[in-house]
């Protein structure tokens, strides 16, 4: 017996399930794949800090300021109190991590969301933080301001 050659219908519906399957492929894609690229964060591109060096003199940072910069991924604040004393926190807020200012005014810490509030240790004084600020260890050169985490 001879095998007959194949009709124009099956060659038509093999590659119209082809068309549908491929189709179905895609939307599958387009679908899930920005949903798992969403769902696994990507790969850290900073290793964490533990360590920074300020190029600031110590000595040009006016009395009762305070100015914000970055440690690592994160913000931190350094500030100089009214009698002169260099102090250096975590810029993030420890209620919702909002990013902390320094009130000159008030002579605090302001956390601008929820109008938290924190003194010149870094204490949550008023507002809905739960707990004090973390605080950072100062080396201080004669040109620069070294920032590190307590250990």
């Amino acid at each position: 017996m001879t095998p007959t050659p194949p009709t124009p219908v099956s060659s038509r519906r093999r590659f119209l399930d082809w068309l549908l399957g491929t189709a179905a492929g895609g939307l599958f894609l387009s679908v899930f794949y920005p949903a798992a690229r969403y769902l696994v964060p990507p790969p850290s591109e900073e290793a964490a800090t533990s360590a920074v060096t300020l190029a600031v003199d110590p000595n040009h940072v006016a009395p009762n300021s305070g100015q914000i910069f970055k440690f690592g991924r994160e913000p931190g604040i350094l500030i100089k109190t009214p009698s002169g004393e260099l102090r250096a926190f975590t810029a993030i807020c420890t209620h919702l991590a909002c990013t902390v200012q320094y009130r000159n005014d008030l002579s605090e810490i302001w956390c601008a969301c929820h109008n938290g509030h924190y003194d010149l240790n870094g204490v949550n004084i008023s507002g809905p933080p739960p707990r004090p600020l973390e605080r950072y260890a100062l080396r201080l050169s004669s040109k620069q301001i070294q920032v590190s985490k307590r250990a």
